[in-house]
C-alpha cells in the first residue's frame, strides 16, 4: 500500500465516493452557529477528498476553498461541484495550502487531519484564519462496540489488513494531541448521530474504500472479500447490516 498519504486513495475514488458515510446536517448548523458564520463566510476544507462535507458548506452558501493534494480525487470533486459558483478547487496540503494570509473563517477537517504532520498543519492554519477564526476537526466514528457484527468486522479489518489498519486509524490520536493543537490547549468535542444501512456489495464497496484494506483485485483482497461474505451472512437481518458512527466535531482556536 502507498506509504504517502497524499496517494493511498487513487485507486479508491469510485468506492468512495458511492460508500464512504455522509455527515449528519446538524453538524453544519453547529458550526454556523459556534463560529458566527453567514452566507459567504469563507472557509477551507482541508484534505477535501472527493468534496463530501465541501458539497454540503456550499448548498448553504459558503465559500469554500477544498484543498485535496490527491489528484484523482481532487477532479472528481472538480466534477460533481464545479456549478457551485462559491466553489475553488485548490491542489494543496494541509501544511501547504496555498491560501492567502489572514483569509478564512473556518478551516474544517473532515476524515483526514491524522493524515497531517501536526505541527507544520498548526503553523499553516494559524497563517491562512482570520483572528478568531477556528478550526472544526470532523470524524464519521465507527461504533466498533455497536453490536456483534461491529465487533466481527473490527476483528476481521484488524486480521486481515496486514497490520496498516492498526497504524493509519484516526483513533490513535489523543486527547494530549489535540490538547497540543489548540490553543491553550482549548477545544470542545460534540457528538452527532449517524449510520449507514449496506447490503453485501455496498458493505464491499464501503470496506474497498477503505486505504488499509488490500485492493479488491489482489489476491489479499479476494481473501477479505470472502470472509467478509461469511461475516454479512453470519449478521445480515433482512438482507442487510448497519454501520453504527459517532459524528465527532472537535472545535476551537489554535
Amino acid at each position: 500500500m502507498p506509504t504517502d498519504p497524499t496517494k493511498r486513495f487513487s485507486n479508491r475514488v469510485d468506492n468512495y465516493v458511492k460508500y464512504r458515510p455522509g455527515y449528519p446536517p446538524e453538524v453544519i448548523g453547529y458550526l454556523e452557529k459556534e463560529c458566527h458564520l453567514q452566507a459567504g463566510s469563507v472557509i477551507a476544507d482541508v484534505g477535501a477528498g472527493t468534496g463530501i462535507f465541501t458539497k454540503l458548506l456550499l448548498e448553504r452558501n459558503f465559500t469554500v476553498y477544498a484543498v485535496e493534494p490527491n489528484d484523482a480525487m481532487r477532479h472528481e470533486a472538480d466534477r460533481q461541484l464545479k456549478h457551485f459558483p462559491s466553489y475553488h478547487s485548490k491542489n494543496g496540503t494541509a501544511e501547504a495550502t496555498g491560501l492567502k494570509h489572514g483569509s478564512v473563517d473556518l478551516v474544517v477537517c473532515a476524515q483526514a487531519f491524522h493524515w497531517f504532520n501536526m505541527p507544520a498543519t498548526k503553523a499553516e492554519f494559524q497563517r491562512i484564519l482570520k483572528p478568531g477564526g477556528h478550526v472544526a476537526l470532523i470524524w464519521n466514528n465507527r461504533d466498533i462496540e455497536a453490536d456483534a457484527f461491529a465487533i466481527a468486522y473490527e476483528l476481521l479489518l484488524k486480521s486481515l489488513s496486514g497490520g496498516d489498519y492498526e497504524r493509519v486509524n484516526h483513533q490513535n490520536l489523543t486527547e494530549t494531541d489535540f490538547m497540543r493543537f489548540f490553543a491553550d490547549g482549548q477545544y470542545t468535542l460534540t457528538k452527532f448521530h449517524n449510520q449507514q444501512v449496506f447490503d453485501f456489495e455496498q458493505l464491499a464497496g464501503r470496506a474497498f474504500s477503505s486505504s488499509y484494506v488490500p485492493a479488491e483485485e489482489t489476491d489479499a483482497g479476494k481473501t477479505f472479500k470472502a470472509h467478509l461474505s461469511e461475516l454479512f451472512d453470519t449478521y445480515q437481518k433482512h438482507g442487510k447490516v448497519v454501520f453504527k458512527y459517532n459524528t465527532e466535531v472537535y472545535l476551537g482556536e489554535v
